[in-house]
């Protein structure tokens, strides 16, 4: 959800600005898709969606990313031909995700116009300020040439290992030149990169990509379509404010998350939410102090929570931002561990790892979150921050301008 929800947000306000807007996503967000007025076209069949989310590689911490990429390559020839349904030549921007490298090379094949989105500053190298991949371990300070020489080793025996072979095999055949270290720089459109996030989270390090323009938190999620239900709504009301727990929309494999944040409760005696789309891995026995609900869109609950605990996505990270909320997560993988530490430094978060994501550590930690005063100071000033900036506003702006040049050429 959190990767999907940006993109509908800024759908549907592009759209009530007048633009015709399609979403090219898999099939499982069809119906987010539609409900915000969006044309679809789905890229992969849901059939896709449930089998790459439920291989056990997808949360490890190493394993996920190279699962991610060798998925990513399989499928380049299937997304460039669904964009080429939706594309209208004068008439199409295109607005194309992190790892949509079908975006790219059809920028590249078709001159089209076309910008690059990044949710999170983890994708970011710098020989300066770097995204950090262990929590608590920061290689900022690191020597250039050993930070440089990282990154090459990164692209060599892992990135361009796992997506080169059949990019360039694709490139060639469509007479584009080779490619290589493709997450340096070329993923980012040269036209207009935008991160959806502010630069109070990410100072902007002095070798960004020039055309990087930073606009904030988008924060969509479908709460004009969903109320609470009336059992939420007791609970809520009932008592004290829960500590909501999440690993994540797309985590099927949550049950030690879902078993340690019971027990953790209880060790507290506070009262808990918990949301997953995948009650299976729900302990047997919640007790009445403990809510589950398949989905509820965050800004609905969040401000009526004590503090969240989950996985460190961007998107949850943003929410627990603006509802002002301590957070506590148990990062696994991709931009988790980075966004984790930003949060770290903003003062309202602290993290457990998973090997020790045991009942008792997560109540010591929230314990600590919810009875430091600094902590909820500094959950309020951040959360005045966000609600200062239209992020979904001044994105649309950057959009409208690459159509602007568009009609201008």
């Amino acid at each position: 959800m959190g990767d999907v929800h940006p993109f509908v947000g800024l759908g549907r306000s592009l759209r009530a600005r007048g633009h015709d807007v399609t979403l090219l996503t898999v099939e499982p967000f069809r119906g987010i898709s539609e409900r915000a007025g969006l044309q679809f076209i789905a890229t992969h069949s849901a059939e896709d969606f449930d089998r790459f989310t439920r291989h056990p590689d997808l949360w490890h911490s190493r394993k996920g990313m190279t699962l991610a990429l060798r998925t990513l390559a399989s499928m380049l020839r299937t997304d460039y031909a669904r964009i080429t349904e939706a594309y209208e030549p004068g008439r199409t921007v295109l607005v194309g995700q992190t790892f949509s490298f079908a975006t790219r090379v059809f920028e590249e094949v078709h001159g089209a116009p076309a910008a690059t989105i990044h949710l999170a500053p983890w994708i970011f190298r710098s020989d300066f300020q770097q995204p950090t991949h262990i929590p608590g371990r920061d290689p900022s300070g690191l020597p250039r040439w050993l930070k440089r020489a990282v990154w090459w080793m990164v692209d060599r025996w892992f990135v361009d290992r796992e997506v080169l072979p059949e990019l360039n095999r694709w490139r060639h055949e469509l007479g584009l030149p080779p490619v290589s270290r493709v997450c340096k720089q070329w993923m980012h459109s040269p036209r207009r990169v935008i991160g959806l996030f502010p630069e109070w989270l990410a100072e902007r390090q002095p070798d960004w990509p020039g055309q990087l323009r930073l606009s904030g938190f988008p924060r969509y999620d479908e709460s004009c379509d969903h109320a609470l239900s009336p059992g939420l709504q007791g609970f809520l009301d009932a008592g004290t404010p829960p500590i909501l727990c999440t690993p994540g929309s797309a985590n099927r494999a949550a049950a030690a998350f879902f078993s340690a944040a019971a027990d953790a409760v209880r060790r507290l005696r506070r009262r808990a939410l918990f949301l997953t789309p995948y009650p299976e891995q729900l302990p047997a026995s919640l007790g009445a102090d403990v809510w589950h609900e398949l989905y509820v869109p965050f800004s609905h609950v969040l401000a009526r929570c004590a503090a969240i605990v989950h996985h460190g996505g961007i998107g949850t990270c943003a929410e627990g931002l603006a509802a002002g909320v301590p957070q506590l997560t148990m990062p696994l993988g991709f931009d988790q561990p980075d966004n984790t530490m930003r949060l770290w430094r903003l003062g309202v978060a602290r993290w457990v790892v998973p090997q020790r994501f045991t009942g008792e550590r997560v109540a010591t930690e929230l314990s600590a979150l919810l009875e430091t005063p600094s902590v909820t100071e500094r959950c309020q000033h951040w959360a005045a921050a966000i609600h200062q900036q239209d992020a979904v506003g001044e994105t649309c702006d950057l959009l409208e301008e690459l159509a602007a040049e568009r009609v201008a050429t």
